[in-house]
Order: structure tokens, then sequence, then C-alpha cells
């Protein structure tokens, strides 16, 4: 909400960049508002979370919605920064303010398609063989069809447009070294998003790993949901932590720098108290 508020309050969000960064929060919030919803669904009554039943569709799918927003989010800003680097052939592409909300778009409508899919009669809540252990009454063939394609493209194209931003910026900074010319600048750029983008795996790899094991957990468990308490739903609550955990490292990683954002509030603060003193004088 910070970042939300930060963003939408200053000129920043007239970037495409900032446009990004402003959804992402918005899909790390519904994360946190789904994962919050479960939790009150599981203190109220702990067996639907267990055993399934068609009041956890809704949550479910709102979880899974905004997951995968989270995801192509995360995806996009890999791929903008990439753009924003690169050069083509002759001239470099440059990424407009209309071309970031026409993705941010693109990534809310597959997001809320695949997410409620099982909203639409793709679910397991009359089929018994084939539903999930960790996630019922979701199938596990919808989660097999939505787990691994989307977390081999959370991890490879980040991994693609990284490694080429690094490898300009090295290409630039020998360029700049040959010529005799100063190259502090690219070697501080080549550092930071090789922090970065460190960080962004790091952060992905523990996040998502362990969904991804349970996934394939439920894909080969063929026992039934009592044989399996509480030690996998305990590991199926500590996967959802992760993932909260991540909305809260994006913020971290993509658009706080510490001092900046405490100057922006700063600033924020200071213009709301001129405000109210001109209007009090």
């Amino acid at each position: 909400c910070t970042v939300i508020f930060t963003r939408l309050a200053t000129r920043d969000l007239h970037k495409p960049i900032s446009i990004l960064f402003c959804n992402l929060a918005v899909s790390d919030l519904f994360t946190s508002f789904s994962g919050f919803w479960i939790s009150m669904l599981f203190i109220t009554n702990p067996d639907i979370t267990i055993f399934g039943s068609r009041d956890m569709l809704a949550p479910y799918a709102l979880y899974t919605t905004s997951i995968l927003s989270t995801i192509y989010n995360l995806v996009s800003i890999g791929i903008e920064r990439y753009l924003a680097v690169a050069e083509s052939m002759r001239t470099r592409f440059r990424v407009a303010r209309n071309h970031s909300i026409a993705v941010v778009f693109v990534n809310w409508v597959l997001a809320f398609f695949l997410g409620c899919l099982p909203l639409m009669g793709w679910n397991c809540l009359h089929a018994e063989r084939s539903i999930s252990v960790l996630y019922s009454p979701f199938c596990v063939n919808y989660l097999i069809f939505i787990a691994i394609p989307n977390i081999v493209v959370a991890f490879l194209v980040p991994l693609f447009t990284y490694l080429r931003i690094i490898i300009i910026l090295r290409k630039r900074k020998l360029r700049m070294q040959a010529c005799g010319q100063a190259m502090g600048t690219y070697k501080s750029a080549e550092t930071q998003v090789a922090r970065t983008s460190i960080s962004i795996w790091l952060l992905a790899l523990v996040s998502y790993a362990p969904f991804f094991a349970g996934v394939i957990f439920d894909a080969t468990n063929q026992r039934c949901h009592i044989d399996l308490y509480p030690g996998v739903y305990i590991f199926r609550n500590c996967t959802a932590m992760l993932i909260t955990i991540t909305c809260l490292g994006n913020p971290v990683l993509y658009t706080l720098r510490l001092r900046s954002l405490g100057a922006k509030l700063q600033a924020l603060r200071c213009l709301s108290a001129n405000r109210v003193r001109a209007c009090t004088i």
C-alpha cells in the first residue's frame, strides 16, 4: 500500500516502468488479501481447507489469480528493463506509457482467465480420483497445467533478460575502456543489475520452488487426506507464508530504495503540512 500510495501521489507513475511497479504492488496486495481470506476460513472451519469445499473455490481462485499476476508482472519488468537497455540494429526501442498500460491489461486478463478456470467448471467437487490433496477441491491436472509452464516462464525469462542486460553493459564498458573514456557509470550499473538479478532469483527460488514441489507431490501421491495430516498441511502453510514473504520482498527489490522512499514520504508529509498551514492562515 505504501508503494501504491507513493507512486500515485508523485509523478513517478508517468514513467512506463513505474506503472509496472505499481501494478506489481497491486498484485502483491491481492495475494495478501486472498491469503488472509483463506486464513480466516481455516480459523472458522479448518476442515474445509483440508478436505475441500465449494466455499474454497473463490478464495483459491483469487489466490491463484494474484500469484499469476505477480509472476507476469515480474516477467514484464524484466523484459521492459531489457528493452530499455538493449539496442536493436539501428535504433533503440523505447517503451512508452501506453505499452505498459497494455501489458498490465493483458497480464490481468490472462491471470483472471487462468485463475478462474475452477470457477468455470474445472474443479473436482464431484470427481474424487483426480482431486488435489493440498488444494481441494482443485484438480491435480489443473494445478499441473497452471504451475509447470508459469514457473518455467518465471525462471527462464528473467534469466535471459537480466543476463542480456549484464552482457550489454559489460560490452559498453569495455568499448568505453578501449576508447579511454570514464566507465564508472556502466560499472556501477552492471554491479547493481547483477545484485538485483541474483536477489530476484533467490527470492523466486525460495518462494515458488516449494509450491512447485507440492504440486509434484500432489500428482504422485495416492493417499487420502487424513493419512497425510498434519505434516503435509504444515508444509502447505509454510509454502503460503513464503509466497507472502515474496509480496514483502518485491517492493524492496523493485521499488524501494529506502532512502529515496523515505525522502518522498517526507516530502509528501511536508507538502500536506504546508497545505494545512496555508489553509489555517
